[in-house]
């Protein structure tokens, strides 16, 4: 016993050397505006949970995923480069948040500036995971509160409440619980687009309220994105054109979420949100292609068979050498380009697209 504690103390006397140096409770530098990020989500923020998950078939680490990233290395990340995630960060003055399964119990200073919890697959209902294994939203949460929980014996409850009233957290999830219910047979009330958007809803509202207990205090919500427009759905259509019914219902969610997230605001008077409308900016690429820079909206850049979206990107796969021009990297997941515009509209984008105020608002809120 006695060994053990000897060890514990060089282990804090390390990390607070460490945190010394890096600043546990900073004030920010002009170019931080935020002192830390939490990503909570799918496969479209995910920036290498699922490399850990030994069980999952929702990975990306593996070519041609990551062929415009450092080294050209994949890292788990749904995309040919960085994500939306990494965008949002950058403009917050942050390192991308580290994934949480790839810090260690010797890492705990990594939490200081935010970490990323998202989990390819996932979605809000506990019953989503349309790939296989992934780490459900309840369970990202989980994961937080354990995150909290060290935070709490480093700096005491007053320094972390001060901390992550500060802080952005970020929710980017939806898609794979919309899809999931017009890809599956099942039969359940998950498989009915009315009781499926409801029961989004009470998870949604509960999962906000959770962090809001931990002290979240400025929260980003992503709603759903034109989900019926990636070129896997496209596939139904023998024109190729979007599936209108399941977009309708992606955007009936978001509006019951909007409203929500209003409720919420009533009900948590000391919480700040912005609710950023994926859908309607997806829309307005799809629809106007050339004007953000687009020359293909309706085929993925890496994958096999008709729009390259019969089967994933995988290291046979064929990628198109212009990864820029395209909206949609694989079948489902856009291109380092579409999340760079993304992430721009999230953070300064106008009222179209995020209320009520986008994230630079927010995180000066």
């Amino acid at each position: 016993m006695e060994g053990r504690r000897v060890l514990v103390t060089k282990k804090n006397i390390i990390f607070f050397f460490v945190i010394s140096l890096l600043g546990w409770n900073p004030e920010l530098s002009e170019a931080q505006m935020a002192p830390a990020l939490f990503i909570f989500g799918d496969s479209q923020v995910d920036v290498g949970n699922n490399n850990h998950l030994l069980l999952s078939i929702a990975k990306a680490d593996f070519p041609h995923n990551g062929i415009d990233f450092a080294r050209q290395q994949p890292t788990g990340r749904f995309s040919n480069g960085k994500n939306a995630a990494d965008f949002l960060a950058k403009k917050i003055g942050l390192s991308s948040s580290p994934a949480y399964l790839s810090l260690s119990d010797e890492t705990h200073a990594s939490y200081m500036n935010g970490v990323n919890f998202a989990s390819g697959g996932s979605g809000i209902l506990n019953s989503t995971g349309y790939y296989g294994k992934s780490i459900r939203l309840t369970e990202q949460i989980h994961n937080f509160f354990k995150v909290h929980q060290v935070m709490v014996q480093k700096m005491g409850s007053n320094g972390v409440e001060k901390h992550f009233s500060k802080s952005l957290f970020v929710i980017v999830t939806g898609s794979n619980d919309i899809l999931d219910c017009f890809e599956s047979e099942s039969k359940d009330e998950t498989g009915k687009p009315r009781e499926l958007v409801d029961l989004m809803i009470n998870y949604m509202k509960s999962h906000v309220k959770k962090l809001y207990e931990f002290g979240a205090r400025k929260v980003l919500v992503a709603g759903v994105g034109a989900v019926g427009c990636v070129p896997r759905l496209r596939l139904r259509s023998k024109t190729h054109e979007c599936d209108e019914e399941v977009n309708s219902w992606a955007a009936k969610y978001n509006e019951q979420l909007k409203a929500t997230l209003v409720e919420l605001k009533s009900e948590l008077q000391d919480l700040n949100y912005s609710f950023f409308d994926l859908h309607a900016i997806m829309q307005n690429i799809i629809r106007n292609p050339t004007a953000h820079g687009f020359k293909e909206v309706k085929a993925a850049c890496c994958g096999i068979g008709v729009l390259r979206a019969k089967i994933p990107c995988l290291p046979i796969s064929l990628y198109c050498p212009n990864r820029k021009n395209h909206v949609f990297w694989d079948l489902y997941h856009p291109t380092e380009a579409m999340a760079r515009i993304v992430a721009d509209a999230i953070f300064d984008g106008p009222s179209e697209y995020s209320v009520p105020m986008n994230v630079r608002q927010l995180v000066l809120a």
